[in-house]
């Protein structure tokens, strides 16, 4: 089949891989200049099945509504844009009802585990080097976030994943270099997961799928969608490209490209913030940071090691200019990597960055058919994009190709938006 993939994020990227692996003709459109711009280009790396999870869960809008204009407000609103996405977080409110929110987790762990053992599978088959740290320390504050974990803890257990929850002092020999002078009183150690630098697989992973006959055409976006029978994508240069399938992977544009022919869905951008800093190194001596990834659970703040750099990702920000960095998002990541690691980091040569990440009010993407003729997606994967790229891709794959899912799909398809 003749497919075009409009979008070439982490998730474009490794549908395209995909789709070219089963014989398939692929033309990837992207507007920006490489793959992994956007939503992709510097994400906090975790790469934890156990800890992907719908931001919509039981209490977390009044956690929310309390810590709105506080210094560590994890969710701002973007401005007066903000008034716009009323609607979405109306449903979203709705979806943290408990008997909403466990199947919507489920679903994201089911893809989640399927996706980080295509991965594995990718990177050990094509021997794919990227940065990559092992082991996730979530670092417990205090007795209060130790009791707010506990329901997760029971999950874990239910589904096998291998944790443990340790004391102060062992969680001290994990990451010697976390900060005494910062109260901690347990942590939880994932010792199979860890992170990875998604923009680094998305490169690698485009060059293969190039390898298979992959095309992908940069600085050229889709203006418009055509449904039917023999479906087209319309370009901004005024080109016209017929096609078998399309398959939408484009974010948050996605939303007026797929109203264009019928198909709406409640995507929005929660734009996500992060701070890369390259590590400080004293002679003689090893580096202050962290050896692996954690979290801090009071303040949702992910700290990574990157190769000789720290990736600090935390907060979300609905509504507001994509281009327009929040100093107190920022104020809030040094704030935290501090905590943990003083003078860590070299602070004056860090890379600031902001991306829109593509949101459903429920949590789980969506996968398959869009609900119009040679029309297909593969959207809404929010903050976890990364650990659900490769398991997504596949997925998709196997549904256009006319087979079986690999997995329950319950969850994961448009019908659940609808109505």
């Amino acid at each position: 089949m003749r497919i075009v993939i409009v979008g070439a994020g982490i998730v474009g990227v490794t549908t395209a891989y995909e789709l070219a692996l089963q014989g398939h003709e692929v033309t990837v459109y992207e507007r920006r200049g490489s793959v992994a711009s956007e939503a992709s280009f510097a994400n906090g790396g975790l790469l934890a099945p156990g800890l992907v999870a719908p931001s919509a869960a039981p209490g977390m809008p009044w956690q929310v509504a309390r810590q709105l204009f506080g210094s560590h407000a994890r969710l701002r609103p973007g401005g007066i844009d903000a008034l716009a996405q009323l609607p979405w977080l109306w449903r979203w409110w709705r979806a943290s009802r408990a008997r909403v929110h466990g199947p919507n987790r489920m679903a994201m762990h089911r893809l989640a585990q399927f996706s980080a053992a295509r991965m594995q599978e990718l990177t050990r088959c094509l021997n794919l080097e990227f940065e990559q740290t092992p082991g996730v320390v979530m670092l417990l504050r205090g007795e209060r976030e130790l009791k707010a974990v506990q329901g997760s803890l029971a999950l874990l257990r239910d589904w096998g994943v291998p944790h443990h929850v340790v004391d102060a002092a062992r969680c001290r020999e994990l990451e010697p270099g976390l900060n005494e002078g910062t109260s901690l009183h347990a942590a939880v150690h994932l010792p199979q997961d860890g992170a990875g630098n998604c923009r680094q697989f998305a490169h690698l992973l485009k060059a293969e799928a190039q390898r298979l006959g992959a095309r992908f055409r940069f600085h050229t976006a889709a203006r418009a969608l055509g449904a039917g029978t023999a479906p087209t994508v319309a370009l901004d240069n005024g080109v016209t490209v017929p096609c078998d399938a399309v398959v939408v992977c484009a974010g948050v544009s996605a939303r007026t490209l797929l109203a264009g022919v019928g198909v709406r869905l409640p995507l929005a951008a929660v734009h996500g913030t992060s701070v890369t800093a390259p590590l400080r190194h004293l002679d003689g001596l090893d580096a202050p940071g962290p050896r692996g990834a954690l979290t801090d659970e009071r303040h949702q703040i992910a700290i990574t090691r990157l190769g000789h750099r720290v990736r600090v990702t935390g907060g979300a920000e609905i509504g507001g200019e994509p281009s327009r960095l929040e100093p107190a998002a920022l104020r809030r990541l040094y704030r935290v990597l501090d905590d943990w690691f003083p003078g860590a980091v070299l602070a004056r040569e860090a890379q600031h960055w902001k991306g829109a990440q593509p949101m459903l009010p429920d949590g789980p993407p969506v996968l398959g058919e869009s609900g119009a003729p040679g029309i297909w997606v593969n959207l809404g994967h929010g903050a976890s994009g990364w650990a659900l790229a490769c398991g997504s891709a596949r997925v998709l794959t196997e549904r256009l190709s006319g087979r079986d899912a690999p997995l329950d799909m319950a969850g994961l398809t448009v019908a659940r938006l609808r109505g």
